[in-house]
This record gives structure tokens, C-alpha cells and sequence, in this order.
């Protein structure tokens, strides 16, 4: 349907040419601080018409909250937010007759599977298949942002890593899997919004990498045509044990997110599809007590900061494939409605290239992930605090495990019972 999460609830509604686009969220914590201008900078990165890279639509994609708030505060209540529809143009899809897009189901759009579906179809654009029903996701992440920020640290950055076949961080016979690479793993400990910004608007935080990147979709755009890319994310500080077992994995549901976008065809996370070139004795992540915390972490981060589909501290990284646009200014002969074959040349405004623009919409539903994994913990944990203590029962001390990582009788290194999460054990 249009909602998406369990705990920290959000619905989308409206079409690309409606009057306005828009969500509401439910399930927001009561006492947040939170205002248009907290929302409004994600909003600005997503917006179209942002330069010759995207498309000419000229929105300013201004937010207005409507109901959950009161003097800058969250009530605890639902919170509906809206973004008017300024700069329409549903005649350019046939909408009114004039123009004869409307006989044909664009190639490689939603135009027929939505009309055989429900029988009937929006008109103009992709309707709720637009990028432009995302402008809701956005805005609720916002939302999800300013309070994983203020109570966990919690910090999500994308950029673009890949358009068509130029790559920031091509695999080698050394490194198949970016995972293993210093210059990546560097890159993910350091990278922030400002700095992919900086490299505006293709997002790619490499100069000769951008270059490329940026070269590339020029030809495509001026062939009047279109490209696909990549767009990499890292979530930095997340807590310790999210994710559901076994069906809302963590991983699971960020690859739900992600290929619930528009244009998305692939998602990997961690090693991904390189990691399947490596053997285990090079893929594992061993452990060690990181002597700052005392705590157990990895020494290495193949599999993307989750283990068994829980968070385990480490940054979680992925990749989100997306493919070319499918509206470009080429003719195509195709079929219409009827069956009759024709040629078609369509009309309106498009990216040549979605990517430079997925960037906030990656981080907006990465967001929504992590507070609704994050909602559900708490509550875990809640209930759990209010039962009598195990006195050690439980934990590490339940495979004898001291703060040394050691067991705590003998100095043996502690043997794991019963097989691991990560498909071991059966």
C-alpha cells in the first residue's frame, strides 16, 4: 500500500501533477523539536530544476506542517505535512487531449502495469509512480533524522558512487568487493553532506571521479537520452540490536526501503556481490576489545555493520543500483493501447540520470529504517527492564564470556554454543 513502517508509521499520497504531495506520520515521539526548517534543507537537495543534470521542473518544494505540532514541539499526535504542486504541466502527458502520449504505455514505465492493475491510470507523469511521490518520504525523514541525531549520534550519508559504467571505486583482482578498499573505508569514517555537496550536482565526493560522472550523463542528456548509476550510503553510530529476526532482518528491510524507490533495480550491502569471490577465512569479521570501550567490536567490516540482521555497532554501508530513466526524448517504436504499432516521442521533463538526485531520498528511507528498528528496541527493552534481574544469566556471562572476551574461569576463549545467526547452526 502507502504506508511504510511498523512502529514509526509513514503514508505518502499524491500523483507528479496533482495540486500537492504530502504524508503523515504517526507514531512520532511526543516533546521533539521540530520545524519547517529542520525538514526544508533534505527537501532542497531532492527538489528538481537543481541544474543541466536533472530535470527542468521548477518546483520550490516548500514544506508546511499542518497538524502534530504546536510552538515548534511534537504532540505525540499525527503529523501531516504538505508540498503544493506549482509547476504542473499535465497537458505535455496527454492530459486534456492535447497531445498523443496518452495512447501510447511508454516503454519501460508504470503506465500499463498501473492500468491493468486498476483499470485506470493517472494521466499525466508517473503518477504514484513518480519520483515525485517521494517528496513525503523525505519530508518524514526529517523528522526521523532530528531524533536519531538528538538522542543516538546517529549520522546518514549517501553519494553517488557509480554512472553507467564509470565506477568511484571499480573492482580489481586485489579488492572485488569495495569493502575491502582503504580509500572506501576511509571515505565512509569521514564522508559528510557538505563535503558530497560541495561536488554538487553530481554528488560523487571525488573530483576525477565526479568528472567522468558528470561527462557521461552530458552525453546522455544531449542524445536525448538517459543512464543509470549507483548510490552509496553509510549510517554512522547506530545502536547495538536492531533488527527483527528472521523476516525484518536489518538488512531486509533497508533493501525494502531502497527498492521501493523509483528506478531502483539492485541493492547490496557490505561486501555485497564481491564478498561471494572471497573465501570465509578472508571475509570474516574477527573480534577484539576495542581498549578505548572496553567492548567487543570487529577488526573488520565485510559484512556491513549487521550480523545475523541485527546492528552490531560497526558503520552499516550498502549500494543502491538505479536504473535509466525511462521517459528520454528519443522516438521509439513501440504499440499503443490498441494494439496498433507507432512511434513514440515523449514529451515533458526528465532527469537524464536519477542518481545525483536519489542522494537525500537514499538517506530519507535509511532514516525511516533506523527509527523504526530504533522504536521497537526501546520497547523491547522497556518491557525487559520492568521483569526481576537474571543475575548473570544472560548475556555474555551465559557462554562465560568476561569483559576480556575470555571466558572468566578458566582464561579459555569462549566456544559458541548452538551455531551462529548468519545461517550457521542448522
Amino acid at each position: 500500500m502507502s504506508t511504510f513502517g511498523t512502529h514509526f508509521r509513514v503514508t505518502t499520497y499524491g500523483e507528479s501533477h496533482c495540486r500537492s504531495v504530502g504524508c503523515i506520520v504517526d507514531g512520532v515521539p511526543p516533546g521533539l523539536p521540530i520545524t519547517e526548517a529542520d525538514i526544508q534543507p533534505q527537501m532542497t537537495r531532492r527538489r528538481p530544476g537543481q541544474s543541466a543534470l536533472t530535470t527542468p521542473r521548477n518546483e520550490k518544494d516548500k514544506v508546511e506542517i499542518q497538524s502534530g505540532t504546536e510552538f515548534g514541539i511534537t504532540l505525540g499526535t499525527p503529523i501531516a505535512m504538505m508540498v503544493r504542486n506549482e509547476d504542473q504541466r499535465p497537458h505535455d502527458y496527454g492530459g486534456g487531449g492535447k497531445s498523443d502520449m496518452d495512447s501510447f504505455p511508454r516503454p519501460s514505465h508504470a503506465d500499463f502495469t498501473y492500468l491493468e492493475k486498476y483499470g485506470v491510470k493517472a494521466s499525466s507523469g508517473g503518477g504514484r509512480s513518480s519520483a515525485r511521490e517521494t517528496i513525503g518520504r523525505v519530508a518524514a525523514a526529517g523528522i526521523a533524522e532530528k531524533y536519531l541525531t538528538l538522542s543516538h549520534s546517529v549520522s546518514i550519508v549517501a553519494w553517488v558512487s557509480g554512472v553507467g559504467s564509470e565506477h568511484q571505486f571499480p573492482p580489481t583482482a586485489q579488492h572485488p568487493t569495495y569493502a575491502t578498499q582503504p580509500e572506501f573505508l576511509s571515505l565512509i569514517d569521514t564522508v559528510t553532506r557538505e563535503k558530497v555537496d560541495s561536488f554538487a550536482p553530481i554528488r560523487c565526493p571525488d573530483s576525477a571521479s565526479a568528472a567522468r560522472m558528470t561527462k557521461t550523463i552530458e552525453q546522455f542528456r544531449d542524445a536525448h537520452d538517459s543512464i543509470g548509476g549507483t548510490v552509496t550510503c553509510v549510517i554512522r553510530n547506530c545502536p547495538i540490536g536492531l533488527g527483527e529476526p528472521c523476516f525484518d532482518k536489518l538488512e531486509a528491510t533497508l533493501a525494502h526501503a531502497m527498492l521501493s524507490l523509483p528506478a531502483t533495480k539492485g541493492f547490496e550491502i557490505g561486501s555485497g556481490f564481491g564478498g561471494c569471490e572471497v573465501p570465509g577465512s578472508t571475509h570474516n569479521d574477527p573480534f577484539f576489545v576495542d581498549p578505548t570501550t572496553g567492548k567487543l567490536r570487529t577488526r573488520t567490516n565485510n559484512s556491513g555493520g549487521i550480523q545475523g540482521g541485527i546492528s552490531n555497532g560497526a558503520h552499516i554501508y550498502f549500494r543502491v543500483a538505479f536504473k535509466p530513466p525511462a521517459t528520454i526524448g528519443q522516438q521509439q517504436a513501440t504499440a499503443r493501447y490498441g494494439g496498433e504499432e507507432g512511434v513514440l516521442e515523449a514529451k515533458g521533463r526528465h532527469d537524464p540520470c536519477v542518481v545525483p538526485r536519489a542522494v537525500p531520498i537514499v538517506e530519507a528511507m535509511a532514516s525511516l529504517v533506523v527509527m523504526d528498528a530504533l522504536m521497537g528496541q526501546v520497547s523491547r527493552e522497556g518491557m525487559r527492564s520492568r521483569l526481576p534481574a537474571l543475575e548473570g544469566k544472560m548475556s555474555g556471562m551465559m557462554l562465560g564470556v568476561g569483559e576480556s572476551g575470555t571466558n572468566a574461569n578458566s582464561g579459555d576463549v569462549a566456544r559458541v554454543v548452538n551455531g551462529g545467526g548468519d545461517g550457521e547452526g542448522k
